[in-house]
This record gives structure tokens, sequence and C-alpha cells, in this order.
């Protein structure tokens, strides 16, 4: 079962692919989506088997792989709690983004070929959250690396999707190169980069990790101990969750990545992709157990880039940018809960999220869809009457994300079980900043919530402001399209109520079965149940001072965003344009890099090593030639006269030799 549930996708891919001439292309929607179908179908009994059934993690063999001195690595399907969740997530969302891509894409003369990339990111990100070692991780981290490339590029022809394909291959290179490096770290200090083994070996060092004494690690000329290399290990894997997973400052891809088409959107950088960071981070909590320096830098970051992309979201106008700017905020609402050390809470925020994201994502998408491609929510509006289904799928999503519920109860949406938990447990933290993310995350929730409803006030409520002709064209879309948002929107209102007790609740250890490491001394996961009621009332309060301000915003006084706009312009230009981050890359990195470029190009290649090398030589062979090729005039005077000076100078040699 769990090889179909992984290969099925791979197998779409190449038939899709390869054969799309002889099957066509509603051949290629269907095999491909038929075999997501069976896998999401699969993961789902995996899902309950492993989760709510009495068995440990076990392995799956597929092959063979690397063996090599002190390397042996198998090919494996780790399966256990952590890995099942990660299947329902990848396989559901990839299955209905395929259904729905059938009505999405209906136009496009390629689909054969998107679907083939569909289905082979989702193979790419199966192998990731399978795997059994970090080589096999780090082919599926790479993997999703190049599926997010040609999907974001999809439309090769259009500047900015080419431009914004390869700015998320770039910056994901420099998170990948410190994965990199700590996978070469944890094979230096544990001897072997196999799950279980690195795990026991962990274990077996937490004794004397923070005692220093011998070097235990050679990093850029330093000698560290024991202590300090796990915490710089930590570190460099950390950095590759930051690019794979947004994180400041390796998080303007993401944004950019919306370029892609819509359903790219909501399976990579919505649901799946993105959250391999996550995903990594809580696989290798027995290592990042060992160093608080390290979680604290996690928590930081985190607090930091969900209140950053929540500034950010407040005053976007693309609608696929606002819910970009959202995903990239929750991100760090995860790293928050992985950095106090609540690997669970941050599990079922992923697997929350990944519903109502979706969700939002799709339903933007049949927004443009109904609106002739248009992606401005200034020339949008009074939609609701025009796509009332997608208006309250759209509304289901806004309410779990915002997390709508009532406090210390179990009545809410998904978004309000996983999203507060976060919040409880920053408050009832122990690390260095787990007070400054509480606080930070608390005012990203009042600008989710604000955003969040701006986004449906502007788009669906209020006066028409797109054109007659757009307006009188203005559609539902066919039920290819809605089918998967009422699938995603049961999750977003029901996953929560359902899953909260296993995930975070009373059935913690028997559900996840020591999937996530937590050391003996971290009470956080029984702590953040018993919280001040206040604290649990805050996201509560959070939530609707957002939604009170946007709808005096947009729907009683329009007229104020504008004045506010025009009153506090720095603070508008500096929100709108993303806090600068861009410009600072490019005039610190990019521009530089071309002016180097620039120089080696004109001055190194082309100067001297062609002007002294290939060209040079090639150069003054043709000058000689050239002066050469002047003594042969072609009139036979000049030979009879060349052949008599020949002469003379042969008889005047000879006598010369004859003379002495």
């Amino acid at each position: 079962m769990y090889q179909a549930i992984v290969f099925l996708p791979l197998l779409g891919c190449l038939i899709a692919g390869l054969f799309s001439r002889s099957i066509g292309v509603r051949g290629s929607e269907y095999v491909t989506s038929g075999f997501m179908v069976i896998s999401a179908v699969l993961s789902w009994i995996a899902f309950f088997a492993v989760g709510f059934g009495e068995g440990e993690a076990f392995t799956v063999p597929v092959l063979r792989f690397i063996q090599s001195g002190g390397l042996d690595v198998d090919w494996a399907l780790r399966i256990d709690t952590l890995t099942v969740v990660m299947l329902v997530v990848v396989n559901t969302v990839s299955a209905v983004v395929h259904i729905y891509s059938i009505g999405y894409m209906h136009h496009d003369p390629h689909r054969p070929r998107f679907f083939a990339y569909l289905s082979l990111f989702t193979f790419a990100m199966l192998m990731l959250v399978t795997s059994d070692n970090l080589v096999q991780m780090f082919f599926g981290w790479e993997g999703v690396g190049l599926a997010s490339y040609l999907l974001i590029g999809f439309w090769y022809r259009k500047p900015s999707a080419n431009s914004a394909a390869m700015k998320a291959f770039i910056v994901n290179r420099i998170g990948d190169f410190g994965f990199a490096l700590g996978i070469f770290g944890i094979f230096v200090l544990f001897g072997s980069i196999n799950l279980e083994t690195v795990f026991t070996n962990a274990a077996n060092l937490s004794g004397g990790a923070s005692a220093g004494g011998e070097v235990a690690l050679d990093f850029l000329g330093m000698e560290l101990d024991k202590s300090t290399a796990l915490t710089a290990i930590c570190l460099l894997l950390f950095m590759g969750a930051m690019g794979k997973s947004a994180q400041v400052p390796l998080h303007t891809w993401l944004p950019d990545a919306m370029e892609g088409p819509t359903p790219v959107s909501a399976l990579i950088h919505a649901a799946t992709m993105v959250t391999a960071g996550v995903f990594m981070v809580a696989r290798l909590s027995p290592i990042f157990e060992l160093s608080h320096t390290a979680l604290s830098v996690v928590t930081l970051v985190g607090a930091f880039t969900a209140f950053f992309a929540a500034t950010v979201g407040l005053v976007q106008n693309d609608i696929k940018r606002v819910i970009a700017y959202s995903t990239c905020s929750q991100l760090g609402y995860m790293f928050v809960a992985l950095g106090v050390g609540a690997y669970g809470v941050a599990i079922f925020h992923l697997f929350t999220h990944a519903f109502f994201k979706a969700l939002l994502f799709l339903g933007a998408g049949s927004v443009i869809h109904a609106v002739s491609d248009e992606q401005d929510m200034r020339r949008m509006g009074g939609l609701r009457k025009y796509v009332p289904m997608t208006y309250w799928m759209m509304i289901i999503g806004t309410i779990s994300l915002t997390g709508v519920g009532i406090p210390a109860t179990l009545i809410g949406t998904a978004g309000f079980f996983s999203k507060d938990a976060i919040i409880e447990t920053a408050f009832v933290g122990e690390n260095a900043f787990a007070g400054i993310a509480f606080g930070l995350l608390v005012i990203a929730a009042v600008f989710t919530s604000f955003y969040s409803w701006r986004l449906i006030f502007m788009t669906f409520h209020g006066k028409p402001r797109a054109s007659a002709d757009v307006m009188h064209h203005a559609h539902e879309s066919p039920l290819v399209m809605l089918v998967p948002l009422f699938v995603l929107a049961a999750g977003s209102l029901l996953a929560g109520i359902f899953f909260v007790e296993y995930f975070i609740g009373h059935e913690y250890e028997h559900f996840w079965k020591g999937a996530l490491f937590i050391l003996p001394d971290n009470n956080i996961l029984e702590e953040f149940h018993h919280v001040p009621f206040y604290v649990k009332l805050m996201p509560f309060i959070a939530m609707l001072l957002g939604l009170a301000t946007a709808y005096l915003f947009y729907i009683r006084r329009p007229e104020m965003p504008k004045n506010l706009a025009k009153q506090h312009r720095g603070l508008y230009a500096f929100l709108l344009n993303k806090w600068y981050f861009d410009e600072i890359y490019d005039f610190l990195f990019v521009r530089p890099a071309i002016r180097l470029g620039r120089f080696l190009w004109k001055r190194g290649d082309g100067w001297m090593i062609d002007g002294f090398g290939p060209d040079g030589v090639s150069a003054r062979v043709l000058d000689v030639t050239n002066r050469v090729v002047k003594l042969q005039t072609g009139f036979l005077y000049h030979y009879a006269f060349a052949m008599l000076i020949g002469v003379a100078a042969l008889v005047t040699w000879m006598m010369l030799g004859s003379a002495f």
C-alpha cells in the first residue's frame, strides 16, 4: 500500500509526460487525477491505521541506494504518525488541485505537461516526507525545488513568470546550501545519516552535549565542542527550512511565485512545499531539542516573519499576493511552535492550514476565472451575487484562517484550534524569545483578521468596480472546480473538532507514538492547556478587532483607507513595497553580482583569456598569414626575379664555403 501511495503520482507523471500524444489531453488529466485520488484514499487509510492503531513505527524497503566506506544508505519509506499526517496533507490537497485544474486550465493547450509537473511535484514531496535517511530527504527536497521552478514558470512565454521561477530557484539554493552543510555535519558528528541511527546517537549524546570538552567538529576553521557543534548543525538545517518555508530573510521568492497558475499556488505555495521546512524541523526534533540556542533562533525568526508578513498583507491589492503573505505569516506561527518545543502544535497547524489555505487559493482562482483573469481587488467588488458558491467557500476559508470560535470550548473552525494553541504555547514557552513571540503573534492575529476580511469586502461587497463587459461575463465556476472547494471547506470547518484531542490533547502520546521527540523536562504540552483565560481570549479579541476595522474601512466608510494612505504616505509606501527587501537585495547582491559578472565577462574573459589566449593566437596567425600572402602576386616576372635572387644567393654561399 505504501509503495502505491508514493509511486502512483510518479507513474501518472510518466504516462502524462511521455504518452500524452497517445492518450490525449483528457487521458492525461484523468490518469494523473485518478492516480492522485487513489493515493489520497490510501493515505487516509494509512492515517487511521497508523495514527489510531497500536503498532510502532516501521520502514518499508524499496532498494539499495549508496554504499561507500562508512556511508550505507538504503532507499526505504519511514512510516510513523508524522509520515501519515504528511501523506494525508500532500495527497489530499494534490488530489483536489488535480481535479480543480481540469476546469481551471481548460483552455490551456499544454495541459498534459502541466498535469505531469503537478504529479512530479507530488512524488518529490512524498519522497521527502517518507524519507528514512537524510540523503533521501535531500533528494525529495531538491525534487520539490525543481518541480516548483517548472510550475512557477509554466507559462514560460511570460517574462514575469520566468523571473519568478528563477528567483524561487536561486533563493532556495541559498537555503539548500545550509541544509546540505547541516547534513554533512550530522554525518561527521553522529557517523550516519540514517534517521534511526542519528536519533539513537543523539539520545546518547544528550547527556554530555552541554558539557563542552573535546573537539567534535571543525567548521570554518573553528574547533567546536559537542554543544556548539549541535547548535551550528541545527542552525544550518534551519537555514534550509528558512529557504523552503519562506522565512525572513529568505522569503522574497514566495509572493513572486504567484505568477504561476493559481492551482500551483494552492498546491505548492500554500499547503505542501512551503511546509517542508516545518516538517524537517519536526522530524529532526531529537536533534533540535539538544540546542536551546537554535530553538530560540527558530522562535525569533518565526515570530518576526509572522509579524512582518501580516503587515505587508494589510495593503496588497493582488488577491493572490494577499493570500501568499498570509501563508508566509502562518508559517511563522508554525516555527514559533517548533521553537518553544510544541512540535505537535506546529504540525496540527500545518494540518489545518493545508485545508483552509488551499481553499482560499482555489477560491481566489475561481474569482479570477469569473472576472476574465483579473487579480487586482481594486477592479472587483460586488461579486457576491455573481459567484455565490465561491463567496461562501471563501467565507469559510476566512473564518478558519482568522480563527473564529468560542474560547475555552470545542466549538470553532480548524484554524481556531491550531492557531490559538500556538499563541498559548508561546505564552508558556521558556526560551529567551517566547515572550516577544507571544506579543508579535497576537498583533499578527489582528492584522490577519483585517487583511482577510479586507479581501472579502473588496472582492465580494460594495459596488462593482470592474468594467461593464467584465461584469456581464462574470459567472460561477463549473462543478469540477467547485467540488474540490467543498472538500476543502469540510476540512476547514471540521478538522479541528475531530482531531484536536489527538494532535495536541489527551490522546497525544497514543497518537504520535514517539514520532515527535520532546525532552522529559519540557512540560509545554501540559502547561499550555492551563493558561489564564485572558490568554485564551486574546486571539478572539484580535479576530474581532481586525474584522470590525475592516468592516469600518471597506463597508461603512470606504474613503478612510485612501485618506489614511495620503496622510501616512511613508508608512504606506514602506508596507506596499514589502519593507523594501527586494530593493535592498537588489542593491546589496543583485547589482554587484551583475557588475562583477560584466567585469569578468568583458575584462577577464574577453580581454585577458580570449585576448591572450585563443583569440590572440588566432589574430597573430592571421596577421602573419596576411603578410605572407602578399608575397604571392601572381606575376611571372616576380617569380623569375625571386628565382634569380635565390640562385645568386646559393652561388654566393657555395663560393664563400669553398674559400674557407
